[in-house]
């Protein structure tokens, strides 16, 4: 069972999710008060397969109690984002990271959903190779991020982890 707390800091927001990218620089803009969905919200959980559709579900859950305004197709990608950042912590780094922890960050203009581990490989998005059946997750995860007008990075964490994360906005891409 994973129980999701509400982050007292928000160390992820610098913007409260206003400006063009998904972690706005300065304080530029910022509204006086956040808007009721804004926040951060952390949970852990083991690094076990069980833990997949448990961070998924929490998420999903989130998004509705919290009134984020999400479409379909957006609620979809974050989930199968969540699902495979999840899915790689458990296979690849679950022996040296037991717990993982997901983050799910929202400003008045992106969601952000990150994955935490203390595995300190630093993973790049392979590219397709169609005879290998596995090895597509963050290639996956950068595509629907990309389609999405969104970002997708791996960070290190200061106990030598890292994190993964990837940034949509709340409004649909505009084509310019």
């Amino acid at each position: 069972m994973v129980t999701i707390e509400r982050e007292g800091g928000d160390r992820t927001m610098d913007n409260h999710g206003c400006g063009d990218g998904p972690r706005p620089a300065g304080g530029a803009g910022r509204p006086p008060d956040p808007l009721p969905y804004e926040g951060v919200w952390r949970f852990t959980a083991p690094a076990v397969d069980a833990s997949v559709p448990q961070a998924r579900h929490a998420v999903q859950d989130l998004l509705l109690r919290q009134g984020v305004p999400v479409s379909d197709d957006l609620v979809y990608g974050l989930l199968l984002i969540v699902s495979e950042l999840v899915t790689n912590a458990v296979r690849h780094a679950a022996l040296l990271s037991p717990m993982l922890a997901v983050e799910v960050a929202v400003g008045a203009e992106w969601v952000r959903v990150s994955v935490e581990d203390n595995h300190p490989y630093r993973p790049t998005a392979l590219e397709a190779d169609h005879g290998r059946t596995g090895g597509r997750g963050l290639l996956l995860v950068r595509e629907i991020a990309r389609e999405a007008g969104g970002a997708v990075d791996v960070e290190h964490t200061a106990g030598g982890g890292k994190v993964i994360w990837a940034a949509l906005p709340l409004k649909p891409a505009t084509l310019s």
